[in-house]
This record gives C-alpha cells, structure tokens and sequence, in this order.
C-alpha cells in the first residue's frame, strides 16, 4: 500500500524518535527460510515480516545448551498458511486484546469491528473482536523498513476502515539486541482520523525449549508480578466487566506477594473458570500498579515480570513503559501445533513433538484491555491526527540462574 504524503511525514517524526541503534543500514536479508536474523553476545533471534513476528529466540542454559525459547514455525512461509493461527510472536493491531460487542464510540459515532471470537447461532462471526479482527495485523505482512546485525524495524501502513477501525494508521516496529537483552518499541500514528491504537507483543514462552524431560508444560516455570495487586474484571468469555478486581492473597492470581510457580496456582483457590468458562488457567489482564513510584524510568524501576525455570536454569526479567501485564497459559493448545526442529526432545515417545495444554506461556505488555468501552477508568487509547505518537517499549533480559 502506497504511503500518502501526511504519513510519510508522520512516519518521519516518528522515525525521529530515540531507539536503542540507528536504523539506518540494512542486513543480509533473509535465510532459506524466509527469517531475518539479529544476534549480540549470548543471544540471537530470528524474525519475519508477517506479523512483524519474532520467530526464534536463542539461549544457552545451564548447561552450556542452546535452547530456542519461543513458540513458532520453522519457515516463514507457513505463518500465513496455519489456519490454527495462536499468534505466534506478532504483534496484534490496530487494537490488542478484546472489544467488547464489536463496537466503540469516538465523539458520539459508534464504529463497528470485525468480530471473530465467540460465535453464536445468531452471530457466526463472532460477538466480540479480537487482536485487531479476523484480518489483524498479525494476520499481515509488514515491511523490513531496516536490518542490522543488532536491529530490525517492520513497517506497517494500516489504511481507513480497515476490520471497522476509523482512519489510517502508519506504524513501525523496532527490535534490538545487545548481550543477553531483547528490547522492542512500537510507535503508531493516527494520520486521518480519530481512531482506537493499542499494541502488543504476544510471544509465546517455555523457557525449556520444550525439551524438559520431566515436563512438557510450563507449570515448573515460577512467575513474579511484584506490581500487580489487582487485575481487570472479566465475564465467562474474558470480556472486561469494569470491574477491577483484588489479587487476593494466596489464591491463583496472586503472582504479587511472592514467585510462585503456576503449579501452584492450579492448586488455589479461583482456578476454576480463570481464563474463562470451564477454563481452569490463566488468560487474565494484570494492572501494573507503580502510581506510587510517582516519577519513575521504567528502564530500571522493576522489572513488572519475572519468569524462570528450575530446569533450564533460565530467567526472564521483563521492563515495560505500559500499565498491564496479560498472562495467558496456552489453554487452547492441543497438542497438534507442531515443535520447530531446534525444540523439543527427538525419538522419544513419551514427549510428542507438539505444543500440549499449558505447554507455553505468553506475557503481553499492554495498556488496560478494552479501555475504550471504559471511559472511566482514563486510558489514552484514542489517537488523531497531530497528537503524539502511540508508544509502547519494553526490553526482555535474561541471565542464568547457577545451581
């Protein structure tokens, strides 16, 4: 799609904004299997334009071996021809997470989404939207708009009425390495109109590699949310209520007061139709609560997440500039999502090579999920033209934990 001429200058602002390095040179260009590689000391991953999704994340273990720690597929080609599609690594747009009814409301004009979660006899489509609609972004192809060795940025010019959005909306996505740290910053302009943006970067972890051989799940993995006392309220199909909701104390969505591993959370008390009807799990929304911080850089007040696990040795320490934190526990795997072949445990029966239940886990840096249908709560989720840029910026370090 060609850029008109208010994006490119919108686009060039933006592109004016700091970043980690300069994106300004161009790498090698892709592999045999359509990725886009960045590596620095201890670390190296992989990318593709569709979804502008990561694809591969190396890191050494304990033990000296090289575990790929994210959910994926082996070449780029086949994001676009899964139809199971879990969203592997992309980043969900114009408008992550779920809108409740399909519909929202800018300056008295209510818009209408594309549904695609949810359906009923009434409504096969869906009744809500989810991750941007049934054609989000990460059902997309970006454009590499810059390589380095140490940096990739994706492009992505999202034109007016597209899945019901109002306006055009110009975005990049930029990824940077540097020794044992991936960082990512999402800038998004509104350039025609009034419009919804809220961004994310929905990974799928297990910091095993899926290659424990005790376990295939993530339930070994401790989780810490230090900041996250509360949570956002949700109905049976995981539509904000407006409610917000206490993390109390010692039942499953208490991640704040200590680590717990999510073993254990299955054993609390509220696990039952956690992430849903008849969904014992997670898929819940958790506020980051750093209002009495006051003035604070988020670069170095934290980290809002951690994650590791025992086996591997591996420890995640998650950053973020946003104010919530959304867990999901790979319910909805199967077991028929396949391994890529740098995963998983080879000739052995009793770990098939394909993602199980609870197999993985994604941690989505977000803003307050559907904030727009809750004026109350006063989120700036709607952007227009001549207002700053929507930006979200994070950073994923990692270190290993000695036995």
């Amino acid at each position: 799609m060609k850029l008109t001429s208010n994006s490119l200058v919108l686009l060039a602002a933006a592109s004016a904004l700091p970043l980690a390095v300069s994106a300004t040179s161009v790498g090698s260009g892709p592999d045999k299997d359509g990725k886009y590689w960045i590596r620095a000391k201890g670390i190296e991953a992989s990318f593709i334009p569709y979804g502008a999704s990561i694809s591969n994340l190396f890191i050494n273990d304990r033990y000296g071996i090289q575990r790929d720690i994210v959910g994926g597929f082996d070449n780029a080609s086949y994001y676009s021809i899964d139809k199971q599609h879990p969203h592997f690594g992309g980043v969900p747009g114009r408008y992550a997470n779920r809108i409740k009814n399909s519909t929202f409301t800018i300056d008295g004009t209510t818009y209408h989404t594309l549904p695609n979660e949810n359906p009923t006899k009434a409504e096969p489509n869906g009744t809500d939207t989810l991750h941007g609609g049934p054609d989000g972004w990460d059902w997309r192809n970006f454009t590499v708009s810059a390589h380095t060795p140490t940096s990739i940025t994706f492009s992505i010019v999202d034109p007016d009425g597209k899945e019901g959005f109002p306006g055009e909306v110009v975005s990049y996505i930029t990824y940077t390495v540097q020794e044992m740290q991936w960082d990512m910053k999402m800038v998004a302009l509104a350039t025609t109109k009034k419009t919804p943006i809220m961004l994310s970067s929905h990974t799928y972890w297990n910091l095993d590699g899926f290659a424990n051989n005790e376990t295939q799940t993530v339930l070994n993995h401790t989780l810490h949310l230090p900041y996250s006392g509360q949570r956002v309220g949700v109905d049976g199909f995981l539509i904000p209520t407006g409610e917000i909701l206490a993390n109390t104390k010692d039942t499953a969505n208490d991640f704040w007061s200590r680590p717990k591993q999510f073993v254990e959370g299955f054993q609390q008390s509220g696990i039952q139709n956690n992430c849903g009807n008849n969904c014992p799990g997670y898929d819940n929304c958790y506020l980051v609560n750093r209002d009495a911080l006051q003035s604070f850089d988020w670069r170095t007040e934290g980290p809002i997440a951690r994650l590791s696990s025992a086996w591997s040795g591996i420890h995640l320490d998650i950053y973020s500039d946003q104010a919530a934190f959304q867990v999901y526990s790979c319910n909805g795997q199967n077991g028929s999502v396949a391994l890529k072949k740098t995963q998983g445990l080879h000739n052995n029966k009793q770990f098939p090579r394909t993602i199980p239940v609870y197999g993985c886990v994604a941690l989505e840096v977000e803003d307050w999920i559907d904030g727009i249908n809750n004026p109350e709560w006063g989120r700036k989720q709607i952007f227009g033209p001549g207002d700053a840029p929507y930006v979200l910026q994070a950073s994923h370090r990692f270190r290993i934990d000695e036995k």
